[in-house]
């Protein structure tokens, strides 16, 4: 039988080939994806903008997508239609997602049922797009790997962006005492507006000896560690005696001495959400929607690009002066 109905076209990013952020390309005919079973269709609102995109769109990252791609995990919008098998969802439902199979710069988004959530009405779809990667990262970060407990402090180290904002959030409302650091006041009163009991600017050449004085000769527990290249060696002095380093970022390599980290038998640990298991998924969704049902959760973004400025968003998030909530772009 022959097609005659015509496939519907949307506007979407497409990457063909690794590197700067010119290889980000804005194209209006890519075919709307369709949802195969246990999959969802999205009308994308906005999406969020990770660091870890801008490493995959140059080709550095250990995983490669194949070419071309659509980057874009974090998405928030309205559900357009669903495969078969889709019960949790039906078209018209607010959703946000943790990751998409077709890429979610685009105007429309297939995502498997399981990586989809509901989207509160008390949020809308810019701070449903700073929730998925951001939270839960944070959250793994945290308590999965770093084993948290209410008492202990922690420092979030490059705290103003979305996974710094979302652990600061978290680590207060779970009884910790919150130490955060950020490039600029601005930065500064965004992390103690989200969370953190003290502030200190990392581009002060003495922070280190203000965090010190803070918490006192016992050191902190955890450091959340947004840029282990520039700042582990320094973290390891911070430690308390069994303290731990979770490295959740990093853009290059960074000379340490071991011996640090016998003095006070730490740890340094690296955070990848993308080995979570579905079971460590689903208790990362629990506790990010019981947070936004509580009203503690509340996403803060930051800068908001269209899709037409996507390069410039890729650009910014590596090379701006300092962040303050979660870069977002809006469709």
């Amino acid at each position: 039988l022959a097609m005659t109905a015509t496939r519907s076209v949307m506007r979407a990013v497409r990457v063909f080939e690794f590197g700067g952020p010119e290889v980000l390309k804005l194209q209006s005919d890519v075919i709307v994806p369709v949802p195969k079973e246990n999959q969802v269709l999205i009308k994308v609102h906005a999406c969020g903008v990770n660091p870890v995109e801008t490493y995959i769109r140059s080709g550095t990252y250990a995983r490669k997508p194949a070419l071309p791609y659509t980057p874009g995990s974090d998405v928030a919008g309205v559900i357009e239609g669903v495969g078969e098998h889709v019960t949790a969802f039906k078209k018209g439902d607010r959703v946000f997602t943790l990751e998409t199979v077709s890429g979610g710069y685009a105007e429309y988004a297939v995502a498997a049922a399981n990586r989809v959530f509901p989207l509160p009405d008390k949020l809308d779809f810019r701070q449903g797009a700073a929730i998925g990667v951001p939270y839960f990262t944070a959250y793994r970060a945290l308590f999965q790997k770093g084993c948290a407990k209410a008492g202990e402090s922690v420092l979030v180290h490059g705290a103003s962006g979305g996974v710094g904002l979302a652990a600061c959030q978290l680590a207060r409302a779970c009884g910790l005492k919150v130490l955060g650091t950020a490039g600029t006041e601005e930065g500064m009163n965004v992390i103690l507006r989200n969370g953190a009991h003290q502030a200190f600017n990392h581009r002060d050449p003495n922070y280190t000896e203000r965090i010190k004085e803070c918490t006192g000769p016992g050191g902190v527990n955890i450091i959340i560690e947004m840029l282990s290249n520039v700042n582990l060696d320094a973290d390891l002095q911070l430690l308390s005696c069994a303290g731990r380093v979770m490295v959740v970022g990093c853009r290059g390599r960074i000379e340490i001495n071991p011996r640090d980290t016998m003095s006070k038998e730490s740890s340094i640990i690296g955070v990848s959400l993308f080995l979570a298991t579905e079971e460590e998924r689903r208790e990362c969704a629990t506790a990010v929607l019981d947070g936004i049902e509580a009203g503690w959760l509340k996403p803060a973004v930051g800068l908001e690009y269209p899709l037409e400025k996507v390069a410039k968003a890729h650009e910014d998030i590596i090379c701006s002066s300092g962040a303050r909530g979660k870069m977002v772009l809006l469709l």
